[in-house]
């Protein structure tokens, strides 16, 4: 009965907020407030729901997720100072309180007051993950960063936790190296499972069993154990589809969690007015965030870009200033206050974030100009030459479809693919490709010398990005031809009416070059042979 409550709250609350135009996930914060504060009794399946959405979500962030990103220079030293600096100035502001009288705040040691400030140094992974995935901008260079940027905020925390709480990790715990070569068995495992749920029930079983129960029973925190399975498993060809495969179930289990949040205790009016306070330590971080990648030698727009969707304090934040309460480093009031904290930052972040990519535009303005040269190699201008025609995804259908412009119609054709390891296989083969994501707004940003580009062609195998690749396309300026391919009736339609020129059904085009085929054999064998019968048929379109 009382999971059935929290269910229709979550409904409710959902709901209300897409009226007035906000995500469903702030519905989901008021609705565990709401039901917190009329004294709602918390369903026992709640908490361990909402802790296998967190593990489920860090594993697929793994999966999409380069290890070799937290060695790079923005990452680590971004975070390190970033961690630094936030601490000293949520300290310095909780100090400013104490001197105007906050009650809360006065009688407060400088220790406690420092360990505040460093729980409200994070920012929320599933928070920003939520957002960067609302966007489809998870594997954009300002969203690779954002995550590199949490992970090590979490190894952060967690060491806290492992200190505060004077329980340190197990000796058994360096065993956990094994897990890099024993990756391999499950790599060859995964290769044997093929599609389907067997799939989805393999990536569950790897995050939860081996993730977060082995790590959990050497004494490290089991959702870093999630994020680092995910890393280990993220060069399988078959990653992005059990990511994906993953998506819905994960969508509904961080429901609990963004529920959990509220049920804190009940705030008083002073709890609420210090929290609502917090918030504005916020901008100083934004600024920290944009100041600091921008020193990377990252553009200015990537770099506010980064900054605003880290623009919200941590779950993590609760669990520490908890860690801490329980280590009589903080009062347990604390724990409360920062629960509201977070929970209204989620709030303003998303309210913020939602206009996201025009703040950052208009805002690049507040920081000098980096020359090209000076950019950091992955942020710098993309240049497609004197290109006819881009052909966006190189697949199978999109490598075909670039052989034939090239080869059949003498076009000068460039390809655009995000996969490294497929980019230096084709550029092997005599393939001009750039490494990039359509789907990333700022890759049409950072587009050069693209006027003379007379055709695109959207080979990506997902629908949606194919939809928003077309979207940027159009908010790019191209005035070029737009061809696409779609699997189904109703995506054809979709990308139709959102200004594709020309569509490719997959399926259906399939059906009518295979019964060309077919006809052509039949006419052959009554007519006898008129060429070659060794030779192949004639490809499909795409």
């Amino acid at each position: 009965m009382a999971l059935g409550l929290y269910l229709a709250a979550a409904v409710v609350g959902g709901l209300l907020a897409v009226a007035v135009r906000l995500p469903p996930l702030v519905g989901y914060l008021a609705a565990g407030f709401a039901l917190g504060a009329l004294g709602a009794p918390e369903p026992t399946a709640l908490e361990p729901i909402a802790e296998l959405g967190v593990v489920l979500l860090l594993f697929a962030i793994g999966l999409k997720f380069d290890a070799r990103t937290l060695l790079r220079r923005e990452i680590w030293l971004t975070t390190s100072v970033h961690v630094v600096l936030s601490t000293a100035v949520g300290m310095g502001f909780l100090g400013l309180l104490a001197v105007v009288g906050n009650g809360l705040v006065a009688d407060e040691p400088a220790g406690a007051l420092a360990l505040v400030g460093f729980a409200l140094s994070f920012s929320s992974t599933v928070f920003v993950v939520k957002v960067l995935e609302d966007r489809s901008d998870t594997t954009s260079l300002y969203g690779r960063i954002a995550v590199g940027l949490l992970v090590m905020q979490d190894v952060a925390a967690v060491a806290f936790m492992a200190v505060a709480g004077g329980e340190l990790p197990s000796p058994w715990a360096l065993a956990l190296v094994l897990l890099v070569p024993a990756a391999w068995l499950l790599h060859r495992i995964w290769d044997r499972i093929g599609h389907g749920e067997l799939q989805a029930l393999f990536g569950v079983t790897v995050a939860v069993a081996v993730g977060w129960g082995l790590f959990e029973a050497v004494g490290v925190d089991g959702q870093l154990g999630a994020l680092v399975m995910g890393m280990l498993l993220a060069r399988h060809p078959s990653a992005p589809e059990l990511s994906r495969s993953l998506m819905t179930f994960k969508d509904l289990m961080l429901v609990a969690f963004f529920l959990q949040i509220g049920l804190h205790g009940r705030p008083g009016l002073e709890d609420l007015l210090l929290a609502a306070a917090l918030l504005l330590v916020l901008p100083a971080q934004v600024a920290f965030y944009a100041v600091l990648l921008w020193a990377m030698r990252l553009r200015r727009r990537t770099a506010f870009l980064a900054g605003l969707v880290l623009a919200n304090f941590s779950e993590f934040g609760i669990i520490v200033a908890s860690v801490g309460a329980s280590a009589g480093l903080l009062r347990e009031r604390w724990v409360l206050v920062i629960s509201l904290a977070v929970a209204m930052s989620f709030a303003v972040s998303a309210l913020v974030n939602r206009r996201g990519v025009e703040l950052a535009t208009r805002m690049v303005r507040l920081l000098p100009h980096h020359s090209t040269y000076q950019l950091h190699p992955d942020d710098r201008l993309v240049d497609v030459g004197e290109a006819d025609a881009l052909v966006l995804g190189l697949g199978r259908i999109g490598s075909a479809t670039y052989s034939r412009l090239r080869d059949e119609y003498g076009l000068s054709v460039v390809g655009v693919e995000h996969d490294q390891s497929r980019v230096t296989e084709l550029a092997d083969q005599g393939y001009d490709v750039l490494r990039a994501d359509a789907t990333d707004v700022e890759f049409w940003a950072r587009v050069k010398r693209a006027g003379s580009v007379q055709v695109v062609v959207l080979a990506m195998p997902f629908h949606n990005a194919n939809l928003i690749a077309l979207a940027r396309l159009h908010a790019a300026g191209f005035t070029g031809k737009v061809a696409a391919v779609a699997r189904y009736d109703d995506d054809v339609a979709e990308l139709r009416r959102h200004g594709a020129d020309a569509v490719f059904h997959l399926y259906g085009s399939a059906g009518d070059a295979l019964a060309d085929h077919a006809t052509e054999v039949l006419l052959h064998r009554r007519s006898g042979p008129t060429h070659d019968p060794g030779a192949a048929p004639r490809p499909a379109p795409g």
